[in-house]
């Protein structure tokens, strides 16, 4: 069976799309499947949308990603773990490409990835890049990481230390269980923090992160592009 496992903090603006979209891809596929959101602490309706679309539901307040994520898993009871945000748009064709590459031998991978519209220019760029080095060095983007039960069990999980870039550390920890793939298949997940944040604050981030490397993404503070409460986006008033 398939998991998919939608870690989400005030997240009612996008959930219902996300939820939506693995619904329909689980009927398209003709998979057994189940969506578990783990909703950390949210304070708007996260919990009733999810709720509302069938999803199984387990309340944590960790306000850290990596444990999250960890916390939906031990409730999932599939074979076949998928870690979606919850503001990404998955469709058959990866899906179906993930639980495929899983069939026949995979531990785990990522996919492709689309950013929703608009994306201000002067990301378009950085992004092209970011994109470019996480395929060319074999890591899962946070938006979208898959593994088999039996992988996510070796590794332990996401290393709960990590407060940004778990995926990374994941997708590492994985490719040393076995074959980790990314898949040329694509999901759409939101640029709404570079909607929301200046260059400069965009670029400032950066910095501080690669100036202090791991030592940064081992504590909340400093993170608030990831951790400090959310932006109004302007998408939503177009």
């Amino acid at each position: 069976m398939i998991s998919f496992i939608v870690p989400a903090y005030n997240e009612e603006q996008c959930l219902a799309e996300t939820l939506d979209a693995l619904h329909a891809t689980g009927v398209a596929l003709d998979e057994a499947y189940e969506i578990v959101v783990a909703d950390d602490g949210s304070t708007d309706q996260t919990a009733a949308i999810a709720g509302q679309k069938g999803a199984i539901l387990v309340s944590v307040a960790n306000r850290q990603i990596a444990a999250t994520r960890n916390s939906g898993a031990r409730m999932a009871t599939g074979d076949w773990l998928i870690f979606v945000d919850a503001d990404t748009v998955v469709n058959a064709e990866v899906v179906q490409a993930a639980v495929q590459a899983m069939r026949s031998g995979a531990v785990g991978g990522g996919a492709g990835i689309r950013f929703d519209e608009p994306v201000p220019a002067y990301a378009r760029f950085f992004l092209r890049i970011i994109v470019r080095i996480f395929r060319v060095t074999g890591l899962a983007t946070g938006c979208f990481l898959f593994c088999t039960r039996a992988a996510f069990t070796a590794v332990d999980g996401f290393d709960e230390r990590y407060y940004g870039a778990e995926e990374i550390v994941m997708s590492r920890a994985l490719k040393r269980q076995g074959k980790f793939v990314i898949l040329k298949q694509a999901v759409t997940t939101s640029a709404r923090k570079l909607r929301t944040y200046s260059v400069r604050e965009t670029m400032a981030f950066m910095a501080r992160m690669a100036l202090r490397g791991t030592k940064a993404l081992k504590q909340r503070k400093g993170m608030e592009f990831w951790y400090a409460e959310r932006r109004a986006d302007p998408r939503n008033d177009a």
